[in-house]
This record gives C-alpha cells, structure tokens and sequence, in this order.
C-alpha cells in the first residue's frame, strides 16, 4: 500500500494493493514527472541514489521539462539519459 499523500500520483493504480518496492521504475518515474517536494521526499527516502539515477537516465516516460531539471539536480549529464537520445542516424 502506498501513503496518503502520494495517491494523487498514481491515479491509475489499485492503491490498496499497490506496491512502490514491487514497481520501483514506475514509482520513481511517476514521482520525477508529478511529484511535489513532499512526494521527493518519500522516494529519496525509500530509493537508493543509484536507483533514482537510474531512473532519470533510462526512463522514457519523462517529459523533456522533468527529465532536464532532474539531470541539473542531479549532475547528470544530458547525453546519458534517454530522453535527451537522439537516434538521429
């Protein structure tokens, strides 16, 4: 079951069975996108760096505007992350 404050994020999810450890891909990327200051919070809390990292630099489901502050918060550089990929070849 995911917390009170976070229901608002997901929306499409049965949130009594719903398991954020389970879909942590999910959980981290839907958070990046919607997230206010508190639900940023709760991930960083529950989600280890690398696995937030990881999120930011493989996650499609980023819009160009999260996936550019999120590469500013955290250092990372636009060329590693999918969402700034150009398959321009």
């Amino acid at each position: 079951m995911i917390v009170r404050h976070l229901h608002p994020f997901f929306w499409d999810v049965d949130l009594m069975t719903f398991d954020p450890q389970s879909y942590a891909e999910y959980t981290i990327g839907r958070i990046l996108e919607y997230g206010d200051s508190a639900a940023v919070s709760w991930m960083r809390h529950n989600f280890p760096e690398d696995r937030i990292l990881a999120v930011i630099r493989s996650s499609r489901r980023l819009s160009h505007k999260s996936a550019g502050f999120w590469t500013l918060v955290y250092s990372v550089p636009l060329a590693e992350t999918v969402a700034f990929r150009c398959d321009c070849e």
